[in-house]
Order: C-alpha cells, then structure tokens, then sequence
C-alpha cells in the first residue's frame, strides 16, 4: 500500500528558505520577539502540555513543569537575557603583518536547519533545541515523535498558533515523514534519539554535507565510593533513575557500588522509592508509564537477567513497571548491554574505585556519569580517567539544569553540544573577518621577494 504524504518536503524548505532570504530571521528584533512569543506560548498553554504529557506518559503536572514545561521556559529566558552578548562580533588580535587591520568573529545563523525530537521529554527535547535555532536566527522546522502523539498534536496546534509560521513551523508524521525531511537539504540538522536512527541521519546528512548535532544515549553508571553519603546517594540514585519511569537518557543506567556499600545502598534506594512512590508506586500520581507496549515488553525481558532485590512488578494494561533493581548480574546479560531507557536498574559490586573505572573503560563513553564520594580525591580520580559527554558529583541529573554547562555526548553517546550559549552556537557559524584598509598599502608582501624583503617578512611572521 502506498501512503500518500500530506505535505511535500521541497515545497515546505523552499518556503523557509525564501524567508531566510528575506533577511527577516537575522534581525535581532525578530529573535527576541519570537522567542518572547515561545515563553508566552509555554505560559498560556501550559494547562495543554500537561495534559499531553499526562496521556503520552502519565506524567503528573508537577513532573511535566519541572522537567518540560519549566526548563524550556529557562531556556527562553537565558536566550532572552545573554542575546545581545552572544550576537556581539567578538574582536581577535590582528597581528602586524596583517596592519593596518582589524579582525573579529560574527555569529552567522545556519539557515534552515531539522530538529528531530524524541518521545521521552517530547516538549523539552522538542523545543530547547528551537530555542537555539530562534535566538541565532534561523528558520526550522520541528519533526516531533509519533510516539508521544498527544504532545506531538499539541506542539503543531500551538507553535502554528503563537510563532512565525513562514519561519517556524512542525511536521508530524512517523518513519515515512522523516524519510522525507532527511531526503531534503538542510543547513542544520539536531537529532535526539538512539544510536541507530542517529546513524541513518548522519548518512543522509553527509549526502549535502550538513552539519549535524546527535544527542544519543548511552549506559551511564553511577560510582559510589566506600566514603560516600550511602542515604543520600541511595535517595538522589533512586530521584534519577526512576524519574519519568526511567525514560530519561541520563539516568544512571547501572551501578558500580564498592563491595563493602552495595548491600546497604541497594537498601537506600528501596527506602528512597517508598519515600518517593509509596508502598504502590502504581497507585502514585507522580509515577509515570512505559511510552507503548514494544519498550513494555523489552523492559519486562530484562526482568530475568539478574536478581530481583525489589520491585519487578509489572502491569501491561497500565504499561506499568515498578522501581526496580536487580543484583548478581551477569555482565553480559542484556540489562548490561543494552541501554535500558527504563525503571530496571543494576547494582554491580566492584572491589575498589579502579574496578569501577576498568569497567566504565571497557565500554562506550557515556552520555552521563555519576560519582558518588566523600573524598573529593576519588571524585577528581573518576573524572580524570573516564570520558563521558558530562558528569556530575554526589547528584544525577542536575548537571543538566545548568544553562552555561553545554549538554552533548562523546563517541557513541554523540556529538555536538547544546543548551544556553552552546544552543546559539549549535545553530550558528562562527565566521573569521579581517578588514584592512586601503591606506597605505605598503609593497612587503608583494614580490618581488628581495633579501631586504624576506629578512623583515621573517621577523614580522
């Protein structure tokens, strides 16, 4: 059967691409007055992305402003507030051979650039990196997921209602409308989402040579050290992981607790879900849901590949899977391979610090890691010799919260960065200017190249 798409691709980048030509998108005028109109759209519909976020996730409204709503608003606001500093030409040091001569950086925006947007913070992820387009001044379109449909729906109803559509508009649509928009070329493309579909977008960007931001995932750990605040690496483990039933790519993945904490840890953390959740986390309306049944499944597959310490319970109906962790697993279990984008988390035991390090080494960087540690000598040992795209100490998750820290991964879990100055220049070019003047235009450079000449010409270069 074939499907007949309802839009045409070409016919919707040639239109964004003559607004761009119109020069309206550079005017800074313009970026601020639409990313006040985003701010006023987050502030006006806030009651509807609750909503959808409820229906595609079960999100409560609190969960939806913190980690949605909220943070794009503090994206928008840092935009607003450093604008002015961040399209400032940047003066450089011309030097002598170039005089008399200035030189300095501008920030170009891109042009027309596709952010692709994934399902598990499908308002944030959708439009944080917007945000970013808007303030260097381009026009976008946005590709929400299918699989979050209510926000999705949502999102194309009310950027249509509050921005510039001829600049900024959405295509909804699943695996076919995408195959189209990549087929297009672009001056920017911004994916978030797994390895494998990052790996389809890179070769369809390298078809036009577009550059192309990829926030993927990855298995991060978190590393709790002998000296470490055991209730409070327990409490703030158990906040990351199980936030958003777990569907968040830098939740800590798995644990690599020293032998001689792991057994009281894993205890802090069952405390911490029934301080979070209550004795039946389904019964709470701040516990979210498993997006569809597919990655229901696969979670529940990994249920058997160590030993359940608590949780395990699971409800396909509801799409529900309970905090759980699991201990005595094998390390090549899939739980331990695959990245586990749910509510599954496993505690290994590592003999010292150095096991932990060996074992994050031995695998693909991560998107984020977590250390956990009284003694800022191990901590500073654990950032020294790991990679990974960011990291935080005794905390999971926050790392993220700071605008001036960009946000991106390393090798598998991807590259490129975004969030506060990084989002401007994500989507920016950073163009190198000399200007020198006419006068006077002295003969040195010019050949021909006399003894006299390359004497000086040495000492000046």
């Amino acid at each position: 059967m074939t499907t007949t798409l309802s839009f045409d691709a070409a016919e919707l980048v040639a239109r964004l691409r003559n607004t761009f030509a119109s020069g309206r998108t550079r005017a800074i005028e313009w970026r601020k007055e639409q990313l006040r109109a985003l701010h006023t759209m987050l502030e006006a519909r806030e009651a509807d992305f609750a909503g959808a976020l409820a229906v595609d996730l079960g999100k409560s409204r609190a969960e939806a402003y913190i980690t949605e709503v909220g943070f794009v608003r503090n994206d928008v606001h840092e935009a607003l507030t450093h604008l002015d500093t961040w399209i400032k030409p940047e003066r450089v040091h011309a030097p002598m051979a170039t005089q008399p001569a200035r030189a300095w950086i501008q920030r170009d925006p891109l042009g027309v650039a596709l952010v692709i947007a994934p399902w598990n913070y499908p308002l944030q992820l959708s439009l944080a990196p917007i945000v970013g387009a808007i303030a260097a001044g381009n026009c976008a379109v946005l590709k929400p997921s299918e699989l979050a449909p209510a926000t999705s729906a949502t999102l194309a109803r009310t950027i249509g209602e509050f921005l510039d559509s001829d600049a900024i508009t959405v295509v909804e649509g699943a695996v076919e409308e995408t195959q189209a928009l990549l087929a297009q070329r672009w001056d920017k493309i911004f994916y978030t989402g797994n390895g494998r579909v990052g790996r389809v977008v890179l070769a369809a960007a390298a078809e036009h040579l577009t550059p192309v931001t990829l926030e993927l995932g990855g298995k991060s750990p978190a590393v709790v050290d002998r000296s470490a605040n055991v209730r409070v690496a327990g409490r703030r483990i158990a906040w990351g992981k199980y936030l958003n039933a777990g569907q968040t790519c830098i939740a800590p993945d798995y644990v690599l607790a020293d032998a001689s904490v792991a057994d009281e840890l894993t205890h802090e953390i069952q405390r911490a879900v029934r301080a979070f959740y209550g004795p039946e986390p389904q019964q709470s309306p701040d516990y979210g849901r498993i997006i569809d049944d597919r990655h229901f499944e696969r979670l529940v597959g990994y249920l058997d590949d160590g030993t359940i310490a608590f949780g395990g319970a699971h409800d396909a109906a509801a799409r529900y899977v309970a905090p759980t962790a699991l201990r005595s697993v094998p390390d090549d279990a899939p739980v331990m391979t695959d990245e586990i984008f749910g509510p599954v988390l496993p505690i290994r035991t590592v003999d010292d610090v150095g096991d932990a390090i060996a074992f994050v080494n031995e695998r693909d960087k991560p998107l984020a890691l977590y250390v956990f540690s009284g003694d800022d000598a191990v901590a500073e040992r654990v950032l020294a010799e790991t990679s990974s795209g960011g990291a935080a100490v005794n905390a999971t998750l926050f790392q993220v919260s700071v605008p001036d820290l960009p946000f991106g991964g390393v090798g598998g879990s991807g590259m490129g960065a975004y969030h506060g100055r990084a989002s401007f220049d994500a989507f920016s070019h950073a163009k190198s200017v000399l200007r020198r003047s006419t006068r006077p235009d002295p003969p040195l450079a010019y050949p021909p190249y006399t003894a006299w000449k390359e004497r000086l010409l040495r000492r000046l270069l």
